[in-house]
């Protein structure tokens, strides 16, 4: 399992769509792949989920925690939070797993960008996420 996908299982119910299907971030479907026909009834079940508040979440997560964490601006301690390795090679895997275009020698730069883009993807993927926390 992808860190970014172990990322929503922490925060987004075991049933919310995203959590279900979680592909690695960059995974693409492969080239012979038929398309697949879905039954008539299917339409109803793949409606969308009920937006997850990220923020609700963490911020409960954060109140629980014997910590105190920045998880509002670090992914570090985001990744603290949701009992994940925060080390330097874990935020590299996530960079590489999210298509971090930057030098991650630059930890700081790139621990911006991952925390950005983790909150950006928890929206894309049904996550109620401050506009604050996106940009």
């Amino acid at each position: 399992m992808s860190i970014f996908s172990t990322i929503l299982s922490k925060i987004f119910p075991s049933s919310h769509p995203a959590v279900q299907a979680a592909p690695a971030p960059d995974a693409a479907p492969a080239a012979d792949a038929a398309p697949e026909q879905a039954p008539a009834g299917a339409a109803a079940a793949a409606a969308p989920a009920e937006p997850v508040d990220v923020e609700a979440i963490l911020t409960a997560l954060a109140d629980q925690h014997p910590e105190k964490l920045n998880w509002r601006t670090s992914i570090v301690d985001l990744m603290k939070l949701l009992g994940l390795d925060s080390s330097l090679a874990a935020r590299k895997q996530l960079a590489e797993e999210l298509d971090y275009s930057g030098d991650t020698g630059d930890s700081a730069s790139m621990n911006i960008w991952l925390h950005k883009q983790v909150m950006t993807k928890l929206a894309e993927n049904g996550g109620k996420v401050p506009d604050d926390l996106k940009n």
